[in-house]
């Protein structure tokens, strides 16, 4: 009887840890996804000045 006890046991504290990793980011994933969409966009606008002469190169 006490071997079904800790694995009842195991199983409710592994439900609760996936619980409260799929909470985690249902809130934060807009915000997540948010970064990424702007921090895409600035890839392919930065200016790399090889020759130090001001032009982006």
């Amino acid at each position: 009887m006490k071997e079904a006890t800790g694995e009842m046991n195991m199983t409710v504290v592994t439900i609760i840890a996936i619980g409260a990793i799929i909470a985690f980011f249902w809130f934060m994933w807009p915000q997540i996804q948010k970064v990424i969409t702007d921090q895409w966009g600035t890839i392919g606008q930065t200016c790399v000045d090889n020759n130090n002469d001001g032009n982006c190169d």
